[in-house]
């Protein structure tokens, strides 16, 4: 019988005391929150994998509470500023309305004085974290104006380009019916890395929120759980994940078949494996594992591809035809 080699992987610090600290801050969401554990799973892997989250629901579930006990649970530098000296808030909240302009959200320069200076303010996409509510009632033009601060953490206003500090976080709320509805362009569905729905709580969670309704104990006794300088070193651990080429190759497989189906008409694009890389291995990490796995690739796969793709037929769901795409491509054996 031949004798197996085995490798060992050194695994950094920061990834070994991840179990504990993520139980934690997991625990210290659910504590103001009733949400479904593997969702809220994901919902952190993307955090720590510097991607954002679309999230398609109705209303009054707890969409805006969650983005709250996100931002809250971390302890952040009170006089954090970007490289251009302006100040970063922990947490800010974007309602949108038809009539929201993309300075509402950038900010914009006004002339001060006398002299005729000009005084930049800052929009609310200056913070750590941003929620913003119902983001499909914004017109085309001001959607576009998170393309570049989602790609590239930063944001260009009138000649002047500011850098914003990691982690920098967004969730967005999507109205699945209703009127002055705009549907968001395919490049900015492309940079949301997953796209998840809370869905109604369990009866026993339904009971605990009517129950509780109006009360702010939970919140009162509310505080981080992590500190920031934690999360940033779990973000630069994501990397230190093992993928083998195999499931790379694995990934591109499933990304180019969604391209070849006969029910798509616009397929996944090439930044859908880097996410879903990438989300593989931040979802690997926190639960403790070395290396990404073709499981911990088809878990992930629906809801980080589902809302990239143009169906044929605008009624049909995206997801059964990624179902079928996982039992055409072959999975890969590995050693």
């Amino acid at each position: 019988m031949p004798f197996r080699r085995l490798s060992f992987i050194l695994i950094p610090v920061e990834a070994l005391l991840t179990a504990d600290k993520l139980e934690s801050l997991k625990d210290n969401i659910r504590s103001v929150i009733y949400m479904d554990d593997l969702k809220l799973e994901y919902l952190l892997a993307s955090l720590i994998a510097g991607g954002h989250v679309m999230l398609a629901d109705t209303h009054g579930v707890g969409k805006t509470s969650l983005a709250r006990a996100l931002a809250g649970s971390i302890e952040w530098d009170m006089t954090e500023k970007t490289e251009e000296g302006i100040e970063i808030d922990h947490f800010n909240r974007v309602q949108c309305t038809v009539d929201l302009l993309p300075q509402d959200i950038l900010g914009y320069s006004r002339i001060t004085g006398t002299g005729y200076e000009l005084s930049f303010t800052k929009g609310p996409i200056f913070s750590h974290f941003l929620l913003c509510d119902e983001i499909n009632l914004l017109t085309p033009k001001t959607q576009g104006s998170f393309f570049q601060v989602m790609e590239e953490q930063s944001v260009s206003i009138e000649g002047n380009t500011y850098h914003l500090p990691s982690p920098f976080f967004i969730i967005s709320t999507m109205n699945l019916k209703g009127a002055h509805l705009f549907p968001l362009p395919a490049p900015q569905l492309d940079r949301f890395m997953l796209r998840l729905s809370l869905g109604y709580p369990r009866d026993e969670d339904e009971m605990a929120i009517v129950s509780q309704h109006g009360r702010q104990d939970g919140w009162n006794r509310f505080g981080p759980a992590i500190k920031a300088s934690e999360l940033i070193a779990w973000q630069k651990s994501v990397d230190s994940v093992s993928i083998h080429p195999d499931m790379i190759r694995y990934i591109v497989s499933l990304v180019r078949a969604t391209r070849e189906h006969g029910a798509v008409e616009t397929g996944a694009s090439p930044r859908t494996g880097v996410k879903l890389s990438r989300m593989a291995r931040s979802l690997a990490l926190i639960r403790g594992e070395s290396y990404v796995t073709h499981d911990t690739i088809k878990e992930i796969f629906l809801p980080a591809t589902a809302h990239r793709l143009e169906l044929k037929d605008p009624e049909a769901r995206p997801e059964e035809v990624l179902e079928d795409i996982l039992k055409s491509v072959p999975v890969p054996v590995t050693s």
